[in-house]
């Protein structure tokens, strides 16, 4: 059962292909919500088995885990270690799931007690105490508690990193946990103000990217460095770190392609790291603002302003409308205003179109949609240029004194989390 369980989600995306199914987001959480299903359903099963044996239960937690049942997952070990003498390496794999439940409900003394069992035996597995060591960092920074997060967040990023080369095989999970854990470390020292070793982190990051060849890794760390020192009122600073982040990929990554990767996609950037911080430039071009009235970003001072860079044809743009229309419900009261921009293509629904049908085309979508935060139309690519805005979907938060303070291209669920998050921020600055 647990194996049918355990493997649902990749059988499944198998046969999608088959079937030649476009990924989507919504496929994807449909299709995890089923393995859940599976789970828990296979998970009640096995727990009425009268006498179980220890492995029937170490395989219990398993599904409980799947089926995102935390309580019942820390049960089943915790009886399964009382079970007999289980083998060590399962052991220690029940010790740290009970750690990382534990740190996820917030009981940090049970995940204490347990990290310092599992420390003692054998074997330590390196990916274990990097899952282990990161959820007590999550967990201790979510409580403001950054003193006990840091130097979790160092042995998180100390293991992580001992598995980005493990047996000469760069692998995704040491690249993800090690990512996990630098970004962690970072947070905590941006949390208590210091900047020296928070700059530090993300500097480490950026090498240890360097040395396993990675140029999208080597990219996520040397931008979150320059968006760090610009937030942090040093732009020259973050400018001169842009430049030299160039030139050090050129040396520091070991290929050609892997070079220009990182190169370019730094380069892309450049237009963006050169508007944080600055006053938000007018839109000039707009044809149409509905249903409101085209008002200036300077009649929109005091309020925080999310424009979103969008087209009808652009599918991951699709993606971020539930959260802007949940946003917008939520935090209009609180001086959220969310603008969609888009640009006249000439098409509506995939037929050509003039302006006029163009315009009505998008009054259509818009309630199709249910968004009801205002569009605002241009004639030309001046707007998209201005911002930046070259890839689709792009987002700008503009704060209350008009000062833009986040821009970024793309849409996934991390980066609509970063977005809300900086948005939460920019709306308790009075």
């Amino acid at each position: 059962m647990f194996d049918e369980a355990n493997s649902y989600k990749k059988t499944k995306f198998a046969e999608y292909q088959l079937k030649k199914l476009p990924y989507s987001e919504k496929l994807r959480l449909q299709t995890e919500r089923e393995q859940k299903q599976l789970a828990a359903k296979y998970a009640a099963i096995a727990a009425a088995r009268v006498t179980p044996t220890g492995d029937d239960l170490y395989h219990l937690g398993l599904l409980h885990w799947i089926a995102e049942n935390l309580d019942g997952t820390a049960e089943s070990f915790r009886k399964y270690l009382a079970f007999e003498t289980p083998p060590a390496d399962k052991a220690q794999t029940s010790r740290s799931m009970i750690v990382i439940i534990a740190a996820k409900q917030k009981n940090f003394d049970e995940a204490a007690k347990i990290l310092a069992e599992y420390i003692k035996n054998e074997p330590v597995k390196m990916s274990e105490r990097a899952r282990m060591e990161i959820e007590l960092a999550k967990a201790y920074l979510a409580e403001k508690n950054f003193a006990k997060a840091a130097p979790h967040a160092t042995e998180a990023y100390r293991a992580a990193k001992t598995l980005l080369n493990k047996d000469n095989t760069v692998t995704v999970r040491g690249l993800d946990e090690t990512l996990d854990a630098g970004m962690l470390l970072f947070e905590s020292h941006k949390a208590t103000g210091n900047i020296k070793d928070a700059d530090s982190a993300l500097d480490d990051l950026r090498k240890s990217a360097a040395a396993v060849g990675s140029p999208s890794f080597y990219y996520y760390a040397a931008d979150k460095l320059i968006t760090y020192q610009i937030e942090t009122g040093r732009k020259n600073i973050g400018l001169e770190t842009y430049l030299t982040s160039m030139i050090q990929a050129g040396k520091e990554l070991p290929s050609k392609p892997t070079q220009m990767d990182a190169i370019e996609r730094l380069k892309k950037r450049e237009k963006h790291y050169k508007l944080l911080g600055e006053t938000a430039p007018e839109f000039s071009g707009i044809d149409q603002w509905f249903p409101g009235e085209s008002r200036p970003f300077s009649g929109l001072r005091g309020k925080v302003v999310l424009l979103d860079f969008w087209a009808t044809w652009c599918g991951p743009c699709f993606d971020a409308f539930p959260s802007l229309e949940e946003w917008h419900q939520d935090y209009v009261a609180d001086g959220l205003v969310i603008l969609g921009v888009t640009r006249y293509y000439g098409n509506a629904d995939g037929f050509p179109a003039d302006n006029p049908n163009e315009i009505e085309f998008l009054k259509r979508f818009k309630i199709k949609h249910r968004l009801s935060y205002d569009f605002v139309v241009v004639k030309e690519q001046t707007a998209q240029q201005a911002y930046g805005a070259t890839g689709l979907p792009t987002t700008v938060l503009i704060d209350r004194k008009g000062v833009i303070r986040y821009i970024e291209s793309g849409t996934n669920p991390t980066r609509l989390i970063e977005m809300r998050e900086m948005m939460l921020k920019l709306l308790a600055e009075k």
